[in-house]
């Protein structure tokens, strides 16, 4: 009789199957800290349903990995190696997941690169693998790296999904088995014309998730205030940031709520009780001619932006925020399509993948963020006395403007 098989019950695929040796590796104290790291940190402010973890997720792509895996025929050997990289992919994130990893000097893959050559795991793992194969893949490298770390890889398949399913936000509903179906491992992974629309779709998603859920302005000020607090715990000697790996959301929550340090208790006071922050002035990045140019702004001139403007108004500097959303990447736009045997990137290939290229400044802003009750002081206030800012396009407000009349 073969192995019997232990299946785990996913919110969003059903029945997942464990092997023995994947329910060891699951078991062991450094994966199971992902049951208490939230997938989406703070979120859970703005979507009360995202509670999910890095636990599920990672579970979830392992699902995908193994199905991607199985459908570009590799060997049961190398289907085990991907499923286990996919598994521990995530095992070196930080309370709170990206937003912990913005203070931090190292990225979590360096710390997931550490757990799993360092810690007690890489004697079990050890048993069946070459540890050093499951890091590269978890970096994306080698031939089977952009399976679960790549351009439309099977990590960001599975948040799209996950994350849309708990914050009810339904943008990040993906066609993934037609993705999955319509991928080929060559020189990375290639997408069979058959799969534009599908994977159209996913990055459609993906664009419209960001303002609605990743880069919320909401979102945005909850991941400052947290990161400058952990900052200061971290330069206090609080915590040791080589050793954020064995810290979880609750060891965090309430080291800050019990520390020495006046302000990161007042922090977490505040996000306890959801009395953030609010923005006060906001410019969108395609208001510029060159949007780019405000993400070669450093972050000591917008921390002496900030000094100045609390100089100003009188407002304590530690609760004056200026933040610019993330810069829009959108690495799948990259992918290669297979097009009659020639290869061709996806912007090429698909108009809509182009308009998304053209339109990704659309979404982006940099705002200024203080505490409620300063609000009213802030009703002509100007960034750009404090900032060197990129140059207003004005021909293309005017443009946009006239478009919009004439729809009335």
């Amino acid at each position: 009789m073969g192995e019997k098989k232990k299946f785990i019950r996913d919110s969003v695929y059903g029945d997942i199957s464990l092997n023995k040796f994947e329910e060891q590796i699951m078991d062991m104290p450094q994966f199971q800290r992902l049951r208490r790291i939230k997938q989406l940190g703070l979120i859970s402010l703005i979507y009360p349903g995202a509670n999910h973890t890095r636990f599920e997720h990672s579970i979830g792509t392992m699902n995908l990995g193994s199905k991607l895996a199985t459908e570009l025929e590799l060997s049961n050997d190398e289907i085990e190696l991907i499923r286990i990289s996919a598994l521990l992919h995530d095992i070196g994130h930080g309370p709170f997941s990206h937003v912990s990893e913005g203070v931090l000097s190292v990225p979590h893959e360096e710390l997931t690169k550490y757990v799993i050559t360092k810690t007690s795991m890489r004697d079990l793992l050890e048993e069946k693998f070459n540890v050093n194969d499951i890091v590269d893949i978890v970096n994306g490298k080698g031939y089977l790296g952009p399976i679960v770390s790549g351009e439309l890889d099977v990590d960001r398949m599975d948040y799209l999904l996950r994350d849309s399913h708990n914050t009810g936000v339904a943008y990040g509903v993906i066609d993934y088995e037609r993705i999955i179906s319509n991928l080929k491992l060559e020189d990375g992974l290639i997408l069979n014309i058959k799969g534009v629309q599908a994977a159209e779709g996913a990055l459609v998603s993906r664009y419209f998730m960001y303002p609605s859920v990743y880069q919320h302005h909401t979102t945005r000020i909850v991941n400052s205030m947290f990161r400058r607090s952990l900052r200061k715990i971290i330069d206090d000697g609080i915590i040791n940031e080589k050793d954020i790996y064995k810290y979880d959301d609750n060891d965090i929550v309430s080291i800050f709520r019990n520390c020495d340090n006046k302000y990161a208790n007042d922090i977490m006071n505040r996000l306890d009780n959801r009395k953030l922050l609010k923005r006060v002035k906001t410019i969108r990045l395609d208001n510029f001619k060159i949007p780019e140019k405000m993400y070669k702004i450093k972050a000591d001139e917008l921390r002496k932006a900030e000094k100045e403007i609390s100089e100003d108004y009188n407002i304590n500097e530690d609760y004056v925020f200026i933040n610019i959303a993330a810069y829009p990447r959108f690495d799948e736009m990259k992918t290669q399509v297979d097009l009659d045997g020639k290869l061709y990137p996806l912007t090429e290939i698909s108009n809509i993948i182009s308009a998304l290229s053209k339109a990704r400044f659309n979404i982006p802003d940099i705002s200024l963020y203080v505490p409620k009750d300063e609000k009213e002081k802030f009703e002509k206030f100007k960034l750009e006395q404090y900032l060197d800012l990129p140059e207003i396009d004005k021909e293309k407000f005017h443009g946009i403007h006239y478009d919009q009349i004439k729809l009335f």
